[in-house]
């Protein structure tokens, strides 16, 4: 049987955001991070009109939460499906689904994987602290997949600018 060869968008991709978690890691990360982080994403909602939720949870904790309009409670699913595939997975939750790819399956087709629980779509990331490693996850929904995460990792990256 031969081995299915990745496209080569698919690899940079994923080598991507692998190095996102190398680059994305800060000192220390409190509850008043996580608000600044929460708030900082409401500033790109308000400014860009995105209808966005937010969230931001420390270990079980929802520590920041907000709907902006246009959201649903379905953006709440999907946040808390991400959030729980991050928690189990310990890497963004589009690199869940993107993974797997690169030998030619998909997460979902798992007999294992509970689509009712996990979603393997981008927008939700690990908060590294160095030397610790995973202490809360920053998710957001109400975008195409790619667009959620891009607009984290644009975040993650104005929190640790400014810290």
């Amino acid at each position: 049987m031969s081995q299915q060869t990745a496209p080569p968008e698919l690899e940079a991709k994923v080598r991507e955001i692998e190095a996102e978690l190398d680059e994305l890691q800060l000192d220390r990360f409190t509850n008043g991070d996580a608000h600044r982080l929460g708030l900082i994403l409401h500033r790109y909602a308000v400014d860009r009109g995105l209808p966005i939720t937010i969230d931001v949870t420390r270990g079980t904790q929802v520590v920041f939460h907000l709907a902006m309009d246009g959201t649903t409670e379905s953006n709440d699913d999907w946040v808390r499906r991400k959030t729980r595939a991050v928690q189990r997975f310990g890497v963004p939750s589009l690199l869940v689904g993107l993974r797997p790819r690169l030998v030619g399956r998909r997460i979902e087709d798992e007999a294992w994987f509970d689509e009712r629980r996990f979603a393997a779509h981008g927008g939700c990331f690990p908060v590294l602290v160095r030397d610790v490693g995973m202490v809360a996850t920053v998710t957001v929904s109400g975008l195409a997949q790619e667009d959620d995460h891009a607009l984290v990792v644009e975040a993650l990256r104005e929190l640790i600018a400014g810290s």
